[in-house]
């Protein structure tokens, strides 16, 4: 379960007001600032896997009103704005403009920072954890897999599988933080909110670490989401991204018995990108990447057990 994402891959959404707010949008030149605060929400709301509808619902307004803003046709107010940022779990400077301009030393770090390669800012950060204290030295990290991708990646079956050859313990973290919760995932979103589930996603990944010195690990999709969780991922676990294109993410859920995500193809499949090309910036910064596209299950498979074996030091 990636839950929000799920939204994206199980119902139409979004389709008639991204159609009236693109039409809008060409027929007016737009003002390049309300198109630049349009990409932002857009951005935001696709790292954190929100479909246009759950965002609006959670900041009361409609969702042709955040349509126009997500196209730069619409002026909104700053209550408006605000929201928004509070729909997407951010800081409404974070929306409208860069949180690294809240202080002077921010922005001398900043200055060193513009302009790095992403090895680069890999290193500083790294360095960063060495100098604050919170760089890993778990020595089990090499023994805990974690992986990480989309839901229809192949996270909980090619768990299992990996689980089953090394033999070890095979957790999927969503069923965690269900029994943590006593509810559904859905249920925590519906009842709780996103905030919730975050802090139960956090605890049950702690949890997880603390009982297990060895283990296969399955994560939700939007574990990526919270750049703490996703930093304590990286610091105890060897992550491997699970990839795989947008249309095989699409298909291998219809091929589970769920057919609604083909009921509105073209917004689902454009939300779907959006997601992906959102969070694929996070998910790069695992240890190993097996791309699971145009494979079948045994070819997946293989390149997966190849991979884990390699780092964790054991023989093909």
């Amino acid at each position: 379960m990636n839950e929000h994402v799920d939204a994206v891959l199980s119902t139409a959404h979004d389709g008639n007001h991204a159609g009236n707010a693109a039409a809008a949008s060409a027929g007016e030149a737009r003002n390049p600032l309300l198109a630049a605060l349009g990409d932002r929400v857009r951005n935001l709301r696709a790292q954190r896997g929100l479909t246009r509808k759950a965002v609006a619902i959670s900041a009361g307004v409609s969702e042709r009103h955040l349509a126009n803003l997500e196209y730069g046709i619409g002026n909104a107010s700053i209550l408006v704005l605000q929201q928004v940022a509070g729909a997407l779990h951010c800081s409404l400077a974070e929306l409208v403009g860069d949180v690294t301009t809240s202080s002077p030393e921010w922005l001398l770090i900043r200055e060193l920072l513009e302009n790095r390669s992403e090895t680069d800012l890999r290193r500083v950060r790294l360095a960063l954890g060495e100098l604050l204290g919170t760089a890993s030295v778990d020595p089990a990290r090499h023994r805990r897999i974690a992986l990480v991708g989309l839901r229809g990646a192949g996270k909980s079956t090619l768990g299992q599988m990996l689980a089953d050859d090394l033999d070890l313990p095979f957790v999927e973290l969503s069923r965690e933080i269900e029994k943590l919760a006593g509810c559904s995932v859905r249920e925590i979103h519906d009842l709780y909110g996103t905030n919730a589930y975050r802090r139960y996603e956090r605890r049950a990944l702690e949890e997880t670490i603390q009982i297990y010195s060895e283990v296969v690990i399955a994560t939700p999709g939007g574990i990526v989401s919270d750049p703490a969780t996703f930093n304590e991922l990286l610091a105890h676990c060897t992550t491997v991204w699970l990839q795989a294109a947008p249309e095989e993410h699409m298909g291998r859920v219809a091929a589970q018995g769920d057919t609604r995500p083909m009921a509105a193809s073209k917004e689902a499949m454009e939300d779907l990108r959006r997601i992906l090309n959102g969070r694929a910036a996070f998910y790069s910064k695992a240890d190993l990447s097996v791309d699971t596209s145009g494979k079948t299950l045994a070819q997946s498979f293989q390149a997966l057990r190849a991979a884990a074996r390699q780092s964790i030091g054991i023989g093909a």
